[in-house]
């Protein structure tokens, strides 16, 4: 397997890269929106609720329920009419039907950036995103020994935090965001079963944020987790899975804000 890491996106003037006028970038974020399975007209109100507020919309990954690409095209049209920039990543859902080259294509015809590995500037912020992977955390992290379907599976979550460390050894902002689905960190994910929590991020993503630190990570995946985290640097961490938002915004729109002061934003 190849890294898919050797393209770089830049911000064009016009059309959805409209960034503010002032220092702030308002960055919305939120994943799991697990679309057509979530009803699109509830997505489309809080698409547009989340349009008027933000700079910069972040999509962390299960953006449809089956990995169906009609699924994706029904978020599609959703996303489309959005002034902001949209970036994202997909999720382990839209790997289901062995779609998710169809499903980058169909979002990414509708003006969304979707990284898997890479990076795309936006609003004077490098953005920065693969899936991830599982595999556990710290010494309970899995250990690439013994059968060689575990090597396997051990190699896939190190595949895909080196998309990361490659994609972040290409920026040279100071300025830069992780996008992802699977968590760096236990801490967002403690309030899952005990047994699956190996099964909802990896170390080895973590470990390439303490040698290439971030100024703040979002993520999924983790739908009964806990909002906010830290990694052993002191960078934030931000589970923003939507049935997890729902539930911390119960009578506000279910998505995250993070308020980013950067040097020059255009």
């Amino acid at each position: 397997m190849s890294l898919d890491t050797t393209f770089r996106h830049s911000e064009q003037k016009g059309g959805r890269a409209i960034c503010p006028n002032s220092n702030v970038v308002n960055i919305a974020a939120v994943g799991d929106v697990h679309c057509p399975y979530v009803d699109p007209s509830y997505l489309k109100a809080m698409l547009q609720e989340i349009d008027a507020k933000a700079d910069v919309l972040l999509l962390c990954g299960d953006l449809t329920h089956e990995g169906h690409p009609s699924e994706a095209a029904i978020l599609a049209e959703l996303l489309a009419p959005l002034r902001c920039p949209t970036i994202g990543v997909l999720g382990n859902h839209d790997y289901e039907m062995g779609e998710a080259n169809i499903i980058t294509q169909v979002l990414r015809q509708s003006g969304v950036i979707i990284l898997d590995g890479g990076v795309h500037t936006a609003c004077g912020i490098d953005f920065v995103g693969t899936k991830g992977f599982a595999g556990g955390f710290d010494d309970l992290a899995l250990q690439p020994w013994g059968e060689p379907l575990i090597k396997e599976f051990v190699a896939m979550a190190k595949l895909e935090a080196e998309k990361l460390e490659s994609s972040l050894k290409q920026s040279t902002n100071h300025h830069r965001v992780a996008i992802l689905h699977y968590s760096p960190i236990r801490g967002t994910v403690e309030g899952e079963p005990e047994a699956i929590i190996p099964f909802l991020g990896s170390s080895y993503l973590e470990n390439v944020l303490l040698r290439y630190p971030v100024e703040v990570v979002f993520h999924g995946h983790a739908h009964h987790g806990q909002p906010k985290g830290m990694t052993k640097n002191k960078i934030p961490v931000f589970n923003v899975a939507l049935p997890l938002l729902q539930k911390a915004k119960r009578f506000q729109t279910p998505v995250a804000f993070y308020a980013l002061t950067v040097n020059s934003p255009s």
